[in-house]
């Protein structure tokens, strides 16, 4: 878990829209979510980990526990069951809301942060830089 703790940049984007279609997310909020580039922080205060997004459309703040289910309201608004587990250097998130799941998979690769989201055949990958540690 360790080696995402810091700031990181969006890059690249690829299917973005698409994905937050599949996740119900209206028109509006889709084209200001494609239009934003924003920063993700990682932190750790023992076995707490904050994971904070923030942008000029919007910020969030999630706080857990590896392997402990938690509620969370995400930047669309949706009221979900969430939780995060990291297997072989990868946090896998699964969110669940309303009889509907989605995945987020972020692993490093080349030094980057790759975030794969998946919700049914629809995927989206979005690659971060890091800017701080």
């Amino acid at each position: 878990m360790d080696q995402f703790v810091g700031t990181w940049k969006l890059c690249d984007s690829q299917g973005f829209d698409e994905y937050m279609q599949s996740l119900g997310v209206g028109f509006a909020t889709r084209k200001a979510g494609a239009m934003a580039k924003p920063n993700v922080i990682f932190s750790r205060n023992g076995d707490e980990i904050s994971l904070k997004t923030e942008s000029t459309l919007k910020s969030t703040e999630m706080k857990f526990r590896l392997g402990e289910e938690f509620d969370e309201t995400t930047a669309d608004n949706r009221k979900t069951r969430t939780i995060i587990t990291c297997n072989d250097g990868i946090l896998i998130q699964v969110q669940k809301w309303d009889g509907k799941e989605t995945t987020i998979k972020r692993e490093l690769v080349n030094g980057q942060m790759v975030v794969t989201c998946t919700m049914g055949d629809v995927k989206c990958v979005r690659m971060y830089d890091k800017v701080k540690t």
